[in-house]
This record gives structure tokens, C-alpha cells and sequence, in this order.
């Protein structure tokens, strides 16, 4: 169970990363196995069989002795416009209120569902955050598995898709935002509250911890929708 987790939690960054990074698009080549397997911090296992649930999906095709591409006629949804970030404030603004509908449920759901490597698993990549941060390195990478991480775990399917798709979407735009040292100080605090409840598996505190998270997120953003 937990390898089909981390399998299906690859493909769901490697598919965030097609859609909304900008890294591929239709036709293109990805990486080797190795150096793609570095990148998304998988085993080479684990991103053959992440690549294998793409393939089906028919967002991935390999050609023998060439490698793996994007398919052609692969469905993608639009991408978000980052050139042009101040005219797509109020989408980034949906973007929030989107994660503000979904988040916080997933975050009670995992503390239900989690498994033991899965909770562990979650904690690590928060300290991952933590240790980005203080390091002042770039976090987009680790934070969004810690988000996915936390979707995988509730073990609802459809939703766990869904989260990698908005949180790379917002990612890509706060790497833009000059907003980042307020948001990483936001961050460590706001971790730290969601890790007690998860570890205590307490959903309802878990639920509000993330909610006030994303709240606080476009406080600092300015984002602001109609209640």
C-alpha cells in the first residue's frame, strides 16, 4: 500500500510539473530515469511504476530506445498565466479559495486514514520544509510534497489528484512574489501548529491549523475574495 502511495503521489507531481511547471510539453522528451528519479526524490522503482500510471492515463508514451515523452494529444488544462501576474491576481485568488476548500478536509481525513509511514513520512518532509527555510534555500520543491504528502494520506483518490494540480499552480506564482521571506516565517509557524494536531491525530484542530494557514498565506499575498 504505501509503495502504490508514493508511486501514485510521483505521478501526481510529475503530472503537476507537465501541466502547470512549464518543464514538458506535448511531444517533449523528459529526462532520463536517473536524473528525473533525483529530481522528484523517488527510487527508480517508484518513478517507473509513477510513469506506468501516466502511460495509462495517456498523458505519457514510450517509445523504445528513445525514452518517454508527452504524448502528443495528451489532455492538458490551461496553464496559469505567470507572465502575467498582476492581471491574474484574481485567479491566483481562486486558486486560494480552491485550497481553502480542499485542504483543510484533507488534513482531517489524514489524520483518520494515515498509516504510521505515511505520518512519519509527513513529518519528515515538514522538517525538510523547516530545514529549507532556515537554510535559505528554495522550499517550492519540499512544500508541495509535504502538501501532497497530507493528500495521499487521506486516501481519497479523486481529491489526491486534485491537490498536486492547484498547490504547483501557486507554487510557480509565489517563486514570482516578493512576498517570500513573510510567507516562509508564516510557514514555520503555521507547520508547527498543523504537526501537533496531526501527530495527536486530532482532525478537527488539523482542519483549522490548515485553514488559518492558506487564510494567512493570502493575508500576506493580499488576496482577498467575497465572503
Amino acid at each position: 500500500m504505501e509503495k502504490r502511495n508514493l508511486a501514485q503521489q510521483t505521478a501526481d507531481s510529475l503530472y503537476a510539473r507537465i501541466v502547470n511547471g512549464g518543464a514538458w510539453g506535448p511531444g517533449d522528451r523528459l529526462p532520463n530515469e536517473n536524473d528525473l528519479a533525483e529530481q522528484l526524490g523517488v527510487s527508480r522503482g517508484t518513478l517507473r511504476e509513477a510513469i506506468r500510471l501516466l502511460t495509462a492515463q495517456g498523458i505519457l508514451t514510450a517509445q523504445k530506445g528513445r525514452g518517454t515523452f508527452v504524448a502528443e494529444n495528451a489532455s492538458l488544462p490551461g496553464r496559469f498565466d505567470l507572465e502575467n501576474l498582476p492581471v491574474e491576481r484574481s485567479r491566483l485568488a481562486d486558486l486560494f479559495e480552491a485550497r481553502l476548500l480542499l485542504e483543510p478536509e484533507l488534513a482531517a481525513l489524514a489524520c483518520h486514514r494515515a498509516s504510521r509511514e505515511e505520518l512519519a513520512r509527513i513529518l519528515a518532509l515538514a522538517e525538510q520544509v523547516r530545514q529549507d527555510i532556515l537554510a535559505g534555500n528554495n522550499r517550492t520543491d519540499s512544500d508541495q510534497r509535504f502538501h501532497q504528502a497530507i493528500a495521499a494520506a487521506a486516501h481519497n483518490d479523486f481529491l489526491s489528484h486534485l491537490s498536486p494540480i492547484i498547490n504547483q499552480a501557486v507554487a510557480e506564482s509565489l517563486r514570482l512574489s516578493e512576498y517570500e521571506k513573510s510567507l516562509a516565517e508564516c510557514t514555520l509557524q503555521d507547520h508547527a501548529l498543523l504537526l501537533a494536531f496531526l501527530r495527536d491525530r486530532d482532525a478537527a484542530g488539523a482542519k483549522r491549523a490548515m485553514y488559518l494557514h492558506l487564510r494567512r498565506a493570502m493575508a500576506i499575498l493580499g488576496l482577498r475574495k467575497p465572503d
